[in-house]
């Protein structure tokens, strides 16, 4: 066989300087970022018969018809080929290492002076740095090859100082889409070629730092930090905060320290200096350990709040601007995430930085995943074939060296979904005897071999209960199996947040909360990675899987975050949030019962606050008195009762105490005010509403029937008009647009209920009327409605009586047969005119609610549009339902066509899930995207649920659990319609 060339070699390349420590230093650098000249070719042989006799790295190669691209960033996202998706199947045939020969290949070209005051030859030399190449790269400078490169989100360095000159240094950069480094790079995420990370040009001065380690250890037990910084060749540290002056390299000293956590970030500025260099320290002092059956930083346990994160923008893919990392973790602070896993491969080292700044724990995994030989029953796997084992040291080599500074990584990650295989424990082994100062962690091994943590993916409530007990199934090997179970417990993926989800968060953390051995875990995932596109007249959409014609792909597949594409937040993380806050309330309105969750910081830090409710409208407020617990503390805090003058005030109707817990100081993340946590607990139920009394008499007026304010149809009994208001329906409802949970092919086969639903029919159910009958009181309307070709039914009564001024509907339903699946929801939808467009509601709010998910929403009053209410999901699907609620008002602007009448009011007996939508659930369930979905210029379409079946997370790990399944079965319910004057009352 002959020789292969270099992008097919499984070496990790060549030229490159061995991998150091990422770090600043006084010594002056040039940002290489900006404007390059760019050629895309089909193939290789293409790219190198365009050189012709004068290659594109020559100094006086004509590049002048050469497109113009931004570096960093990606080239199909600037206009140069297309993106493509798979979650895990290669997009190439599975035949390691050979690639195919359509391989893009794109040329970079990049023209620089060095700035005036760069130093003189003679004072160093100079490194070429790049951060992060897609997926191979081979680079010249000055016409002079440095060496190749393979290890996409791992940096790289070249030495570039006996080249560089004053004026005119030709950098030049081929790099290929598809090479030997794409059958390890084989991540859930868009195929996405170019030089995506910083290039960088380091002035190395002579006697300068190559290296450094900052060793920081920490005794929780005296409170003194341990500090030792190697550095090669040497130098000089200083810490003046610590009083630590002119400590020699590779000297340790102990001091009292402030320990480093993610609840409490702190960072010890230092230098280490050399006659010719001096560099930033950032120094965090803290001890990570397995000890005892528990991970633990400084000799606390932990527990995990965490999601994983790959690296994301809409529009310039993993190119991600330093402010929008920023954000992010901003974003995740506030919303109590205090841990990320960096899936699958290290990020950009800002983003280390900020984790330390602002106080987050790591998961840094390694740029590996060898996931679709999985496909081929893992033959020919890497990470079991010695001949790969340089490129895997390699890779693991580049994480540790360049991350080993930060504290906030508290565990490195072997990698991704690599099967097992001698390779991995050759990387563990190397990065053990590296950084010993670290666990290991890897789920794809059961046995956990290698690793010091036991993690898994996607495993069932039930499974991590077993866990924590420490009752797992066992392994077949008793030794393996005895260290297995003495290991802490971690879910790297759990809750899978695809679209309307993920359910369950709250089954979950219950469990870590209580068995000591489940240490929490890290939801899938981030950001949903929708790529930003437009239709021809101009509006927005975010593309997936399948969109730009690949013949492989995996759909949307892609976007299954706790961020929508463009970071609007989800419902799912306002849920997230409430789930897992660090702040626990129980008790009642009588006593309440509140407990400090964090693992390190007390609750000085935060202020606490009661307000009082009455029908949704806060009739009293003030501070509440909370010692400053410290973690694991409680205290009980009387509520009540509140000022008989404001009680005198209050208006009627139920009345709830909400306690909340605030930052009482502005912090690095968010300013003083931001609510941390909060509970409700209801202090009076409402007034009983007096009943409805059916004094109105129906009478029948030619092809109508009416009945107090209500018109129906004699022939079907539906409502056609309230008051002045046209009305189409209401009638049973079972029907949603099943969410990326329900319709997954990926989950298993009884927890595809989308499939099952569609079989069954339930998309198309026929409504057949039995009976519409005038009786004393009102209109009685019998039904049966049931799917095409089954001998399944609902027997359904419509029971309208009205005192005629309010109509009100008792709905009965009868299931006939056996249901082989529970119900997508179960209500009444009716159809009212566009120009309803707003809502007041009070109930659960402010956003969307479901039965597993739901603790993000309380009770109150609130106000949106219609438009307001949509969550616009990537793939359109079943979202917007607000849960609990009491009554709702559906109103217009002032006059708004509707003759007489002000609005619509609809009140619960006692409470009903709303939902409101400028479309049909069946043009919401046929939109692949948002732009798909058009509003109906005449009508908005309301459903109102007596129950809805739960979300799960089905789309990748468990279904709905049995508390919020809904199963079929006789049920009763009631609504109450009224119409509004035509000048709106307050309340």
């Amino acid at each position: 066989m002959p020789s292969l060339p270099y992008y097919e070699q499984r070496s990790p390349g060549s030229g490159a300087l061995p991998p150091r420590a990422a770090f600043a230093s006084s010594a002056p650098r040039l940002d290489l970022g900006g404007r390059w000249r760019f050629r895309l070719s089909p193939t290789v042989a293409a790219a190198e018969a365009h050189d012709g006799q004068a290659h594109f790295a020559a100094d006086g190669y004509d590049d002048t018809g050469w497109a113009d691209l931004t570096v960093p960033g990606h080239w199909p996202l600037q206009g140069h080929g297309s993106p493509a998706y798979t979650n895990h199947r290669y997009p190439f045939p599975v035949d390691p290492p050979r690639v195919p020969t359509e391989n893009p290949t794109g040329d970079h070209r990049l023209v620089f002076d060095l700035p005036a005051d760069w130093p003189d030859s003679d004072s160093g030399g100079a490194v070429l740095r790049l951060e992060g190449v897609d997926s191979c790269c081979r680079v010249w400078l000055g016409g002079t090859e440095l060496g190749v490169s393979r290890g996409s989100r791992l940096p790289v360095e070249f030495d570039a100082g006996p080249l560089l000159r004053r004026t005119r240094n030709v950098l030049a950069v081929r790099v290929h889409q598809w090479s030997s480094g794409s059958y390890l790079e084989d991540q859930d995420m868009w195929w996405l070629p170019g030089i995506f990370r910083d290039v960088t040009l380091l002035h190395r001065p002579a006697g300068g730092v190559r290296d450094l380690s900052v060793h920081a250890g920490y005794d929780h037990r005296t409170g003194l930090g341990t500090l030792r910084v190697d550095a090669d060749p040497g130098g000089r540290v200083t810490v003046p905060e610590l009083g630590v002056a002119d400590l020699p390299a590779g000297q340790a000293t102990t001091v009292p320290v402030q320990p480093w956590t993610a609840e409490t970030p702190r960072l010890y500025a230092g230098t280490l200096a050399t006659g010719a260099e001096r560099v930033e320290l950032r120094i965090g002092f803290r001890t990570v350990a397995v000890a005892d059956g528990l991970l633990t930083v400084n000799g606390r346990r932990i527990l995990l709040r965490g999601v994983n994160r790959h690296e994301w923008h809409p529009d310039h893919g993993r190119a991600v601007p330093y402010a929008t990392m920023r954000d992010d973790l901003l974003l995740m602070k506030r919303h109590n995430v205090n841990a990320v896993r960096t899936s699958h491969y290290p990020p950009h080292p800002a983003f280390l930085d900020l984790c330390d700044e602002l106080g987050l724990w790591v998961v840094d995994e390694c740029d590996l995943e060898t996931h679709g030989f999985a496909d081929t029953g893992w033959r020919g796997n890497p990470v079991d074939d010695p001949r790969w084992t340089p490129a895997l040291l390699d890779r693991a080599a580049r994480m540790v060296e360049r991350d080993k500074n930060h504290p906030s990584v508290i565990l490195w990650s072997l990698g991704n979904e690599c099967g097992t295989g001698r390779g991995l424990g050759e990387a563990a082994d190397h990065i053990r005897a590296r950084d010993p100062g670290r666990p290991i962690h890897y789920e794809g091994d059961p046995s956990c071999r290698h690793t010091d943590v036991y993690s898994r993916m996607y495993a069932s409530p039930e499974e991590v209960r077993r866990i924590g007990e420490r009752t797992e199934e066992p392994l077949d090997d008793p030794r393996l199996d005895a260290r297995r179970r003495a290991l802490p417990f971690v879910l790297c993926e759990y809750a899978h947040a695809m679209g309307n989800g993920p359910g369950g968060l709250a089954d979950y953390q219950r469990l870590f909360e209580t068995y000591e051995r489940c240490q929490g875990g890290f939801v899938w995932e981030w950001i949903d990675h929708g790529i930003r596109q437009r239709t021809p007249d101009g509006r927005e959409f975010f593309a997936y899987g399948g969109d730009f014609g690949e013949e492989l792909h995996d759909g949307n597949f892609v976007c299954d975050g706790l961020l929508l594409p463009d970071r609007t937040p989800s419902p799912g993380l306002a849920e997230f949030k409430a789930v897992v806050q660090p702040v626990r309330f129980g008790g009642d309105a009588g006593g309440v019962r509140i407990t400090n969750g964090h693992d390190f910081a007390d609750l000085g830090l935060l202020a606490f606050r009661w307000s009082y409710q009455v029908a949704g409208e806060t009739v009293a407020e003030g501070p509440l008195a909370v010692p400053p617990l410290a973690p694991g503390g409680s205290a009980e805090v009387k509520l009540g009762p509140p000022p008989p003058g404001a009680l005198r005030k209050a208006p009627e109707g139920e009345a709830w105490w909400t306690v909340s817990a605030v930052l009482a100081a502005d912090t690095a993340w968010a300013e003083a005010g931001h609510e941390v946590a909060w509970a409700q607990f209801a202090a009076s139920p409402a007034p009983a509403r007096p009943p409805l009394r059916p004094t109105a008499t129906p009478r029948r007026d030619g092809a109508a029937l009416r009945l107090g304010p209500g018109t129906f149809d004699a022939a079907d009994g539906l409502l056609t008009a309230l008051g002045g208001l046209p009305v189409q329906g209401p009638r049973l409802d079972v029907w949603r647009a099943p969410t990326d949970n329900d319709a997954m092919v990926l989950a298993r086969p009884e927890d595809r209920l989308a499939e099952r639903w569609h079989r069954l029919g339930l998309h198309r159910m026929r409504h057949r009327i039995d009976e519409v009958r005038l009786v004393e009181t009102g209109l009685l309307v019998r039904t049966r409605v049931a799917p095409a070709a089954a001998d399944l039914g609902l027997r359904t009564a419509y029971g309208w009586t009205s005192d005629g001024v309010r109509l009100r509907l008792a709905v009965e339903v009868e299931p006939e047969g056996d249901w082989p699946v529970p119900l997508p929801r179960l209500g009444v939808r009716l159809a009212v005119p566009a120009a309803l467009g707003r809502v007041r509601w009070f109930g659960g709010g402010p956003g969307e609610a479901y039965p597993d998910s739901s603790r993000a929403s309380r009770i109150g009053r609130w106000e949106s549009t219609v438009d307001g209410l949509q969550t616009p999901y990537v793939r359109p699907q079943e979202n917007g339902s607000r849960a609990g609620v009491r009554y709702a008002l559906l109103t217009g602007e002032a006059g708004g066509g509707l003759r007489n009448s002000g609005g619509l009011r609809i009140e619960g007996e006692p409470e009903f899930a709303l939902t409101a939508r400028r479309w049909t659930t069946e043009q919401l369930a046929a939109a692949r995207h948002t732009t798909d979905l058009l509003p109906d210029p005449d009508w908005i379409h309301l459903t109102l649920d007596h129950a809805q079946h739960g979300l799960g997370s089905a789309s990748c790990g468990p279904g709905v659990l049995p508390a919020y399944r809904l199963q079929a079965a006789p049920t009763r319910f009631s609504l109450v319609f009224g119409v509004l004057p035509g000048r709106q009352p307050q309340g």
